[in-house]
């Protein structure tokens, strides 16, 4: 029997408590890019930095971070587990102190680095641990656990961060990691299993392989970071989009023909494993799309401080801890596609309802859509990820582990791009489109406006003074940015129920109750 099998056969609380240092790695990963968002005009200030460089704070973060995600396979035959845990968070946690101490924006940049290569290596562990560390009968309460520490992250991020902000410095967005890091790496060290390093899979290491996958994915990140401001067809754009898709595609054919791949591609010919991987990549551009719409709805439309806006979006994350026991029981019951069609369809629904908002909308018309997507996600996450890595053997898990992460992420990249697309090109579309109707008058856009239908004077803003329409326009403005919000949360929506096209093709996922996968 391996040492992964044995590990398993029983969970005992060291094993428990080891999963919850998993669990805190990850929660601070995630955690750190929303918290440093909220005060990035507090850092601009303090640094000096220029606001067209603002950006590339977490930009430089979640381009290292996506690099470092499908090394989980190779770093976890070389290090174990249990090491590359204890390395990822220490260097995690220095690297945060770094950001803190940085004095200039290049050394912060340099230290976001770092950090997100050592956050990219977290992230991806939790997963693999479910179906290493545990049986079967409790691999659905760990994922589960797993699940709501990474939604829980992005919710709760605006809140936290904005309240450091108010409370103390920016410096504190870093300086709070150091010590759950230190505590989680001393818990991991003590408690996950004990395996013996390969320090020699280093002469394995295909370094063209790394350089095409690092240049292919950073050159994707920043095209699609890109393609909102300048254009789709902008040559730069373009030049980005054919640079990532040449490497890309010398990095698959290298790395499918090595005996010893960097990252083991062969996992996407199991079907259960690719249709994961595709729910995976829809289910981050759903949650990626819809934590970044709300704040940025309730910021520029509603005038609300991130304080306020994290208050507001705990709805979801309290939906999903109430429905996490739930989801646990059906999924070690049911059909892991039944739960996964019902999940995406409500997941669907609930970004749906969210298109309808006004300028007048505010947190109690926006607590029930809330509420059916938190119902959702676990149902979103615990099924899918059965699909992708239940049938998989032990071995196989951390490379699969580190690609099924890695679609969730492109698809927020992706959604993150698209979104801003809608926003920026529709906003224009709308303004013109209210202005003539309520040029000509129109009671019903003058009420969803905002302008007060006496003020039309029956002969639409061509009868009002000047004055009153320098009032009007910015109101007509925010009008046309809801309304291409609206078109944003549609979007998601629909390509949230597309995919629920490719579920009917998935197999049955084999159970063991000892979590041994056939």
């Amino acid at each position: 029997m391996s040492t992964h099998a044995r590990s398993i056969v029983a969970a005992t609380a060291s094993t428990w408590f080891g999963f919850a240092a998993l669990c805190i790695g990850m929660f601070m990963a995630i955690l750190d890019v929303q918290i440093v968002s909220t005060s990035l005009p507090n850092i601009q200030n303090a640094l000096d930095i220029d606001p067209d460089q603002m950006s590339w704070i977490q930009t430089a973060y979640l381009i290292a971070e996506v690099v470092a995600i499908p090394l989980n396979g190779f770093l976890t035959r070389m290090l174990t587990m249990r090491w590359l845990f204890v390395f990822g968070i220490l260097l995690f946690t220095l690297a945060s102190v770094g950001c803190a101490l940085s004095g200039n924006f290049s050394e912060l940049l340099a230290w976001r680095i770092v950090q997100g290569l050592a956050g990219g290596a977290l992230i991806p562990l939790i997963f693999s641990a479910v179906f290493i560390l545990f049986p079967g009968n409790l691999q659905g309460i760990a994922t589960t656990a797993a699940g709501v520490v990474a939604v829980m992250a992005p919710t709760v991020g605006p809140m936290v961060g904005g309240w450091i902000t108010e409370a103390y410095s920016w410096h504190w967005l870093f300086l709070i990691n150091v010590v759950p890091g230190i505590l989680a790496a001393g818990l991991a060290a003590s408690l996950l299993p004990r395996e013996e390093t390969r320090f020699r899979e280093i002469r394995t290491l295909d370094i063209l392989s790394l350089l095409m996958m690092a240049i292919g994915l950073a050159a994707m990140e920043i095209a699609l970071k890109e393609a909102p401001k300048r254009g789709w067809t902008d040559g730069v754009v373009l030049g980005l989009a054919v640079l990532s898709a040449a490497t890309l595609a010398g990095f698959c054919q290298r790395t499918w023909l090595n005996k010893l791949p960097l990252v083991n591609l062969r996992n996407f010919k199991e079907l259960n494993f690719t249709i994961g991987c595709a729910l995976s990549f829809v289910l981050g551009f759903g949650l990626f799309g819809s934590v970044y719409l709300m704040p940025l709805f309730l910021a520029y439309v509603r005038g609300h401080s991130a304080f306020e806006i994290g208050t507001m979006m705990l709805a979801t994350g309290m939906a999903q801890i109430i429905v996490a026991p739930i989801a646990v029981f059906l999924e070690q019951r049911m059909d892991a596609r039944v739960l996964t069609a019902l999940g995406y369809t409500v997941f669907a629904i609930g970004l749906g309802c969210s298109a309808f908002q006004t300028p007048a909308t505010d947190g109690d018309e926006m607590f029930w859509p809330q509420i059916i997507r938190g119902v959702a996600v676990m149902f979103c996450i615990l099924p899918p990820t059965r699909l992708a890595l239940g049938n998989l053997p032990h071995h196989r898990i951390p490379d699969a582990s580190g690609l099924f992460n890695l679609m969730r992420n492109l698809g927020g990249a992706l959604s993150l791009a698209l979104i801003d697309t809608v926003i920026y090109s529709r906003a224009k579309t709308h303004g013109v489109d209210l202005a003539n109707r309520l040029l000509a008058g129109d009671a019903q856009t003058a009420a969803f406006v905002g302008i007060p239908l006496d003020q039309l004077r029956g002969e639409g803003l061509a009868g009002v003074g000047a004055g009153a329409q320098a009032v009007f326009n910015p109101l007509v403005a925010k009008a046309a940015l809801v309304q291409s919000i609206n078109d944003a949360w549609a979007m998601i929506a629909l390509i949230t129920l597309i995919s629920l096209l490719v579920v009917p093709f998935a197999r049955p996922v084999k159970r063991d109750p000892h979590g041994v996968a056939a």
